[in-house]
């Protein structure tokens, strides 16, 4: 096996055991409020409010998934699904107040758990960490369109530049 290959398949192992951070996280999460629900409360937080397609375009899911992940939010109150003045057959999701302090919560219980566990880690350590996750997931964002493996990059978008 040649050098790069191993650091691939190094790379895939321990990428693989994420896991253990995300049963981590769940684990002081409260019970009521899932990861897939997490999930569509943050990026609602991040991204504002919008339709249930793009929820799921950012979710990377199925919309039938998007939409059962809505109706849980929406039973606790946590999102609202309004009119889209633009197409009333459409709707809105938003977060609500209640979900908004929902997503304080869930980013608080996050940050403290990771500053318990990193607590031996330097800052520089954390930064790299933030910095090397943040371009692991941007370089996979920017190859989502193209089938696995194809090395070409991706076709320029309508205003976009070569």
């Amino acid at each position: 096996m040649t050098a790069t290959r191993s650091r691939y398949t190094e790379l895939a192992r321990q990428l693989s055991a994420v896991g253990a951070v995300k049963r981590g996280l769940a684990r002081v999460m409260p019970t009521e409020c899932p990861a897939g629900s997490a999930a569509v409360l943050t990026l609602l937080d991040q991204h504002g409010e919008m339709r249930l397609g793009r929820l799921s375009e950012l979710l990377a899911v199925d919309t039938s998934v998007t939409s059962r992940h809505v109706a849980h939010l929406t039973e606790r109150g946590w999102i609202e699904r309004l009119p889209d003045p633009a197409d009333k057959r459409s709707r809105i999701l938003r977060l609500t107040p209640v979900g908004s302090a929902m997503v304080d919560d869930l980013s608080r219980r996050a940050t403290e758990l990771f500053a318990q566990t990193l607590d031996d880690w330097t800052d520089d350590e954390v930064d790299r960490l933030n910095a090397l996750l943040a371009r692991l997931r941007h370089d996979f964002g920017d190859r989502r369109d193209r089938p696995y493996g194809d090395p070409r990059p991706p076709a320029p978008t309508a205003g976009s530049r070569p």
